[in-house]
């Protein structure tokens, strides 16, 4: 449990690193492959989007650092219950701010994120 913490924290670092630079593989080395994102969709209703179609068009969008955009990544808790940990994470891609609650779990001795489940606002 020592280890938990520090090693969701580099699973954050990793995660802030990939939305900066846009990386989609470096997105899929964090994500478990059966993971899914999920957030309130254009229509107002629960939008689910597994997680292989999510990094394609993760491969489609313009990295923040290609505009030398300052970064504000925070880390604002991580909650960890032996092989089950909730981070919330805010994020900037402009001209949105992110707010991402991050599911992990352990699996094979590796935190991966399950689930995202994120809001936006400009």
């Amino acid at each position: 449990m020592d280890t938990d913490v520090p090693a969701l924290r580099s699973l954050a670092q990793t995660y802030f690193d990939a939305a900066y630079e846009m990386d989609a593989e470096k997105f899929a080395s964090i994500f478990h492959p059966s993971s899914s994102v999920t957030k309130v969709g254009e229509d107002g209703d629960v939008a689910v989007t597994p997680i292989a179609a999510w990094l394609a068009s993760v491969r489609n969008m313009n990295a923040p650092k290609q505009h030398d955009f300052e970064r504000d990544d925070q880390i604002l808790s991580i909650d960890v219950e032996r092989e089950l940990a909730l981070l919330k994470v805010k994020l900037q891609i402009p001209p949105r701010t992110f707010t991402d609650l991050l599911s992990c779990l352990k699996v094979n001795g590796t935190w991966r994120i399950v689930q995202k489940v994120m809001t936006s606002k400009v």
